[in-house]
């Protein structure tokens, strides 16, 4: 399935907040359909199936780029569902949206495809780029770059910078000091479920 291009407020009325997806609100309370919330309760494959489908709309990824992921965290040291979460959240255009560079994702994933972003120095147009500790993400040197990255300092789209990441305002840029904590991983879901959705596949 490719990316998502719908309406976002759908998605946030069903799935709950979802701070990287978009920043409005929607003033309905009730779910998206025809009758609203549905008093039957969920089944157990329904809960892991909205788990993962929270992930997958807040950090942008198709079904493919997930299962990438999550293979990747079996094979490595530590809890699945921890480790799943640090790939994404060390994700450039996660990170760019983390440290207010970027209102959403997909706002940090245009600036990433549109090349006004350099990690070291270097200019990335990739947004899946793992970024490791020691980096140093910044707007590129040139008046449009500097002038949008501006205009979305103005307006972040969380308040709070998570404490691995560091922010010069007056540079537009920010440095990487080590790898997130679970606790300051603004998404609310239960990671476990998500492991337990795909080992049943």
């Amino acid at each position: 399935m490719s990316r998502y291009r719908g309406p976002r407020l759908k998605i946030h009325r069903k799935l709950g907040e979802l701070p990287g997806l978009t920043r409005k609100t929607s003033k309905k309370t009730a779910p998206p359909g025809e009758h609203g919330q549905k008093s039957k309760k969920p089944s157990e494959y329904a809960v892991r199936l909205e788990e993962k489908q929270k992930i997958r709309f807040n950090y942008g990824i198709n079904e493919r780029q997930l299962l990438r992921y999550i293979k990747k965290a079996k094979k490595a040291q530590g809890s699945t569902g921890s480790v799943l979460l640090q790939m994404l959240e060390m994700r450039l255009d996660n990170t760019i949206f983390r440290l207010g560079l970027a209102p959403t994702v997909p706002a940090a994933r245009q600036l990433v495809n549109h090349g006004h972003i350099t990690v070291n120095q270097k200019r990335i147009n990739i947004c899946s780029y793992q970024c490791k500790p020691g980096d140093l993400i910044a707007a590129k040197k040139n008046k449009i770059s500097k002038k949008l990255i501006e205009n979305y300092l103005n307006y972040p789209g969380l308040t709070n910078i998570p404490n691995h990441l560091e922010l010069d305002k007056n540079e537009l840029s920010g440095r990487i000091n080590g790898i997130i904590e679970r606790e300051w991983v603004s998404l609310q879901l239960n990671e476990l479920l998500i492991v337990e959705y795909y080992s049943r596949k």
